[in-house]
């Protein structure tokens, strides 16, 4: 069913929940799905609406023309997105496949509803998996001496492809901050570890060394401050002391690819809101 997603974060208030509905029931707005949050901490109130599009007398451009005004009047940093426009999302890999691999599969089989147009790696190992699924596949080497040139051409490669994610599924190298900055709460990244713990290089020998009995996965959007960025998603699995760095690693590898996909899955359904460095995540 073809929906629109609106999302709305404002100052919390008294009538904002009735404004909004009100407005839906105006024009006969069918609502499938409606979440809330108010945060008493910050003072800001979050929704998420889904709205069967073919109950509505205008298309998305009208939705937002007619919607304008009730959201100046509630200072609102809103969107409206339509579910049939699907999100092109560019995957970045280095040499492990397990989260790519896990990514492709759930495309392949229809559980991303979104546009691969293609996948940026900075060797050339996983090539001939990517290009099996009828994916383009860059190989952009980065020069540890020379990176700038590197990341000149894999903005060229976003842009050229018009993409409205990148996903770091496992990419070894850290982003410039103009690339950052240029797609900010729009490049999401898998952490092998439970965030903010064990941030850095090598998570699972930190996690050995400590002794933990949970080790996790971390989804987050990339922000200028490695592995700092706002949570999307989270998860652990339970160790012991008999395990070893090996058994960690095999271990991690199935916690990492489940909260990226679900990471990413909510990013495409517009369910994730981020307000200073946090989100709320209507899953």
């Amino acid at each position: 069913m073809r929906t629109f997603r609106l999302v709305i974060a404002c100052p919390d208030g008294v009538g904002i929940v009735a404004k909004v509905s009100n407005f839906l029931a105006t024009y006969n707005g069918w609502i499938t799905e409606a979440s809330h949050h108010s945060d008493e901490q910050s003072g800001w109130f979050f929704m998420r609406h889904e709205i069967r599009a073919d109950s509505l007398p205008f298309d998305i451009d009208g939705f937002r023309q007619a919607f304008a005004p009730i959201a100046r009047e509630f200072s609102m940093q809103w969107r409206v997105t339509d579910s049939d426009q699907r999100k092109r999302v560019v995957l970045m890999a280095s040499r492990q496949s397990h989260c790519l691999a896990d990514l492709l599969h759930r495309w392949h089989s229809g559980e991303l509803d979104c546009d691969i147009p293609c996948v940026i790696a900075n060797h050339d190992d996983l090539r001939s998996m990517v290009e099996w699924h009828g994916i383009e596949y860059r190989h952009v080497p980065v020069d540890p001496q020379n990176k700038e040139a590197a990341f000149s051409e894999v903005a060229s490669i976003v842009s050229e492809k018009n993409a409205d994610v990148i996903v770091l599924a496992r990419y070894m190298q850290i982003l410039p901050p103009s690339l950052c900055e240029e797609y900010a709460g729009r490049v999401i990244n898998i952490h092998h570890s439970f965030l903010p713990s064990f941030v850095g290089a090598k998570p699972y020998h930190q996690a050995s060394m400590r002794g933990v009995k949970l080790i996790g996965a971390t989804c987050h959007y990339v922000t200028q401050e490695l592995d700092a960025g706002p949570i999307i998603e989270q998860d652990v699995v339970r160790i012991s002391h008999r395990d070893s760095i090996e058994d960690m690693v095999r271990l991690g590898k199935d916690v990492e690819k489940m909260v990226l996909s679900r990471g990413l899955r909510y990013h495409l359904e517009d369910r994730v809101l981020v307000h200073d460095n946090k989100t709320v995540v209507f899953n």
